[in-house]
């Protein structure tokens, strides 16, 4: 079957709506947007909007398809701020454009008070998380390891010290959910003090992101699921580790 077989989309609920083959919201001083797998230019198993460098799709396809992206939100791909993902919980605090005197790091989230720079985190299972308060926006990759490593924190760190006042809101995107994402003893134990264990192996990680994140920010979730929506969504569990990116991104508007 092919990977562009689904054809229905899944029903949404405010904030969260439809927009073409994307997610999109609205939030305080911001706009948001989770990317499919649908709209670029890719094929194969990275078929067809493939955001990811590291993988084995060709790099043309992937710089077109981050150019189709950049054009959704009104910002050059240039602008757009992101860090090598390693599974932890360094957040940036981008107070400067990419660029010579900004080189890549090592870093699962980004927070900034820059206007016309989206922050962006790649992801192909695990949630990507997107805050806003008053001035700031900050986009954070998290897997199990990065939460409970304290990233949700820390991001919300980030958003108040570059500049963020007032309510935070929170977006909850696309990821592995309870329904699908099975861990072992050690992952479960990571989370022993959460609600967040789905019969005998799954973890219900947007669970987790929820709890860390009471009192700090309204949160919302999109509710879908990477492994479920085959049509929709790269997964890299589901597709055994050769598969595309998408994307969770945020900006100031």
């Amino acid at each position: 079957m092919s990977p562009m077989a689904t054809a229905t989309l899944p029903q949404l609920h405010a904030p969260f709506r439809w927009d073409g083959e994307h997610v999109t919201a609205e939030l305080p001083g911001a706009r948001a947007l989770f990317t499919t797998r649908r709209g670029g230019v890719s094929s194969g198993p990275f078929a067809s909007l493939n955001l990811g460098r590291l993988t084995a799709d060709d790099g043309a396809n992937v710089d077109e398809n981050r150019r189709r992206v950049a054009a959704a939100t009104g910002c050059p791909r240039e602008r757009f701020l992101y860090g090598k993902q390693v599974h932890g919980a360094t957040v940036r605090r981008a107070t400067e454009p990419p660029g010579p005197t900004r080189p890549r790091a090592e870093e699962d989230g980004q927070a900034t008070a820059l206007r016309g720079h989206p922050a962006l985190v790649f992801v192909a299972d695990c949630a990507p998380v997107l805050l806003a308060a008053g001035g700031a926006v900050a986009a954070l990759h998290c897997g199990w390891r990065p939460v409970a490593a304290g990233i949700l924190a820390e991001g919300v760190a980030a958003l108040r010290e570059c500049g963020g006042e007032g309510p935070i809101t929170a977006l909850i995107g696309p990821g592995a959910r309870g329904c699908c994402y099975e861990v072992g003893e050690e992952v479960h134990a990571a989370f022993a003090g959460y609600d967040a264990r789905r019969g005998e192996r799954n973890l219900d990680l947007p669970a987790v992101i929820r709890a860390q994140l009471e009192g700090e920010a309204e949160v919302h979730d999109c509710g879908l699921c990477t492994m479920c929506w085959f049509g929709l969504f790269f997964s890299h569990r589901r597709d055994g580790g050769i598969t595309g990116r998408q994307a969770g991104v945020v900006w100031r508007s």
